[in-house]
Order: structure tokens, then C-alpha cells, then sequence
């Protein structure tokens, strides 16, 4: 009786899991591409952890005055070059706080004369939440003094440096947060750039063929021959020296952009070869479709991941082109605040061996090139939703 119970329970659960394998295949079958391509990219972890590192760059940049505790042209005097502000959760006494931290006392090294900061266990200052501090306006429209946290000292008494301060005595954590808005907007810009020059000279010489094909081709032959680097260092010193912050950050845009396309172009004019005499495509044509339709509605959608998982792997490049640029001083200059920008402080060698912290957006970099690499692996991996 005990081994005819065994071998139900076994049948009653095999049923099940066949009943399960079956509803997962149907459930497969009947769903859209966009739903594949979740389901598969859900299983690459790294690219939804990566996801979740550039959403939250993302939403530093898009708030930065609020994130940021200080104006990034805020000074700091008695701070200068002041290395990054220890966070303490216990007292002298060994008790558990509410983090804080210390004030700091500037002192001057007798044998080396090298200037540091001691802290005074006599004076603490708790980090508050959503403090008030220097006033600021909200994407240029609202005006709030709300900082996401921050302490209750004035400037001349204390501040809070997540990163260390620069030889100026400006907020590090402040200034990378600003560059952030500049440095990822920069290449979202440029890629949508790229993305509408890419498809649609790609998609003219795939479709069309012919001469316009032949034209069109030496052409991305022409600019991929160029040495890159040499490229943008020639275009960008073309840009007028006296124009203003905005005007210089679009025309940077606008380089990387016309240099960008080509490789998009190739990509989208294969597709189209392919696809211009697939059976979809005739049915449509017989069925009076117009060319603009067939294009727009037929062959861009059927690689439309291909395209994304493209455009994702972009970004980095715009990323680091505009970061170097920058850099090299041919970019963005001050008083604009890219992570680029913030790198030529490592230029100055004095400041580099005395504050090793300067090179921390060089790490925001890495991190953010890194992520959407990880991003766009993921969704290459997902673009094709049938593979097993």
C-alpha cells in the first residue's frame, strides 16, 4: 500500500511538472518579441545590476543640485586639497550614532611642511537629511535650498567631502555630480544623433542600391580611414574659443555624432540587403505598400533590437571621446563640468601626488563605460529571443 502511494505522489507530480514544461511553452509561443527579449535579459544578471547602476547615475544627473550638497563653484579655503571626509557611526566612547563626523583641524607637517588635517573628537556634526544649504535652481526653472543631506555648519566652520576637496577647496562629490549631467547627456545626444544619420544614409544605400549605395559607401569609407583621434582634435580646435558653455557643448555633440554614424550605416544597410527581398516585404509592395511605409513599419521594426543593442554599446564610445577631448583641453572647457574636465586636474602633478582622490572621476568613468557594456551585452544576448 506504502509503495502504491510512493508511485501516485510520483505520477501526481511528474503530471504537474509536464503541466508546467507545457504552460511555460505556450506562454513562449504566444508571446511578443518584446517579451522574449525581457525574459532572456532578465537572465543576464550583470546587465540588470548594470541597469540598476546607470539608473541611479541617471538620477544623480538629472538632480544634481539637489544630490550635490554644495555649489560646485562653492570655495572652501581652509580646505584645500582636504582628503576625503571620514563617516563615523561610533563616539569616542565606542556608542552607536546616527552618522557623522568630525571637524577637522588644519595643521602644517614641521618636517615636511606638507599641510594636514587631524580630526577633533570634541566636535561632532551629524549628517541631516534633505538639509538646508546654498540655494540653487532646479533645471534653471525652480528655486529650492533642499540638498539631499548635508550638516549644520556654516562654510567657514565645517564641511562634509565625500571624494576630498581640489587644490581650489571646491566639494570633489559636488563637481562629479554636476559632470555627470554633461558627461552621460553627451552621449545619449550623440547617439540619437548617430541613430537618424545611421539609418537613414544606411538605410538609402541597403534599399536603394546602386549609385546612391556606391556614393554613400566611399563616403563612410573616407571618414573611417581618418585616424580618430587626430580627427576630433582638428574639428573640435575649429570651434570658435570665445563661444559660449552651451554652444560648445552641442557642437562637441554634433562632432562625435558626424563621426559616429558609420558603423550604425553598415549595420542597418546589411539589414536592409537581407530583408528588401524577403517574402514580408513583396507581400507588402503587392499589397500597395509605399517605400516609405515598407521601411518604416517592415524592415526597421524586424532589427529593431539589433539597432538598440547597437546604439547601448555607443554610448561608452561617446562617452570616453567627449571625456578625452576634454581632457586634452580641446573639449569642454571651464567653467563647464565634465567628468572630462574634472580630469585635467590630474595634469597638475603637485596635486595628483598630494591627492590621490582627484582621479575620482576617472573611476565614475570606468564604471559608467563599464555598465553600459554589460547593458549592451545583455541586450545583444536578448535581441535574438529564439536562440538557445
Amino acid at each position: 500500500m506504502a509503495e502504491r502511494r510512493e508511485n501516485t505522489a510520483q505520477a501526481v507530480a511528474g503530471a504537474a511538472e509536464e503541466l508546467a514544461y507545457r504552460e511555460q511553452e505556450e506562454r513562449v509561443f504566444v508571446a511578443s518579441q518584446w517579451q522574449l527579449m525581457w525574459w532572456r535579459f532578465r537572465k543576464h544578471k550583470m546587465a540588470l545590476v548594470s541597469a540598476g547602476v546607470l539608473g541611479l547615475f541617471y538620477l544623480v544627473a538629472i538632480f544634481c543640485e539637489f544630490v550635490a550638497p554644495y555649489d560646485p563653484e562653492q570655495f572652501f579655503t581652509q580646505y584645500k586639497l582636504c582628503p576625503p571626509t571620514r563617516i563615523h557611526i561610533r563616539d569616542a566612547q565606542g556608542r552607536f550614532q546616527w552618522p557623522f563626523i568630525y571637524k577637522l583641524q588644519r595643521q602644517r607637517d614641521p618636517e615636511t611642511m606638507r599641510i594636514i588635517y587631524t580630526e577633533d573628537t570634541t566636535t561632532a556634526y551629524p549628517i541631516r537629511l534633505f538639509v538646508r544649504g546654498s540655494p540653487y535652481r532646479l533645471w534653471g526653472l525652480f528655486s529650492l535650498d533642499r540638498h539631499l543631506f548635508g550638516i549644520d555648519a556654516p562654510r567657514e566652520e565645517q564641511g562634509v567631502f565625500l571624494l576630498g576637496a581640489d587644490r581650489m577647496g571646491r566639494d570633489l562629490f559636488s563637481r562629479v555630480c554636476y559632470g555627470a549631467r554633461i558627461s552621460l547627456s553627451i552621449g545619449l545626444v550623440g547617439v540619437f544623433l548617430s541613430l537618424i544619420l545611421g539609418i537613414i544614409l544606411g538605410g538609402i544605400s541597403g534599399y536603394y542600391g546602386g549609385l546612391l549605395d556606391n556614393i554613400i559607401q566611399r563616403a563612410i569609407e573616407f571618414i573611417r580611414s581618418i585616424p580618430s583621434i587626430p580627427l576630433w582634435m582638428g574639428l573640435s580646435a575649429a570651434l570658435p574659443a570665445d563661444w559660449p558653455i552651451v554652444r560648445v557643448y552641442f557642437g562637441i555633440t554634433i562632432i562625435l555624432s558626424l563621426i559616429g554614424w558609420t558603423g550604425l550605416a553598415r549595420v542597418v544597410r546589411s539589414k536592409f540587403m537581407s530583408l528588401r527581398e524577403e517574402d514580408f516585404t513583396m507581400a507588402a509592395r503587392l499589397a500597395g505598400s509605399s517605400e516609405m511605409r515598407i521601411i518604416t513599419r517592415h524592415l526597421v521594426p524586424s532589427f529593431l533590437s539589433h539597432i538598440i543593442a547597437s546604439l547601448t554599446l555607443s554610448i561608452p564610445e561617446m562617452i570616453l571621446s567627449e571625456t578625452g577631448l576634454s581632457f586634452l583641453g580641446l573639449g569642454l572647457r571651464a567653467p563647464a563640468i565634465s567628468w572630462g574636465v574634472l580630469l585635467r586636474e590630474c595634469q597638475n602633478l603637485r596635486s595628483l601626488v598630494l591627492a590621490p582622490w582627484v582621479l575620482t572621476p576617472a573611476f565614475a568613468v570606468i564604471i559608467a563605460v563599464l555598465a553600459f557594456n554589460f547593458v549592451g551585452d545583455g541586450l545583444r544576448d536578448a535581441a535574438d529571443p529564439y536562440a538557445r
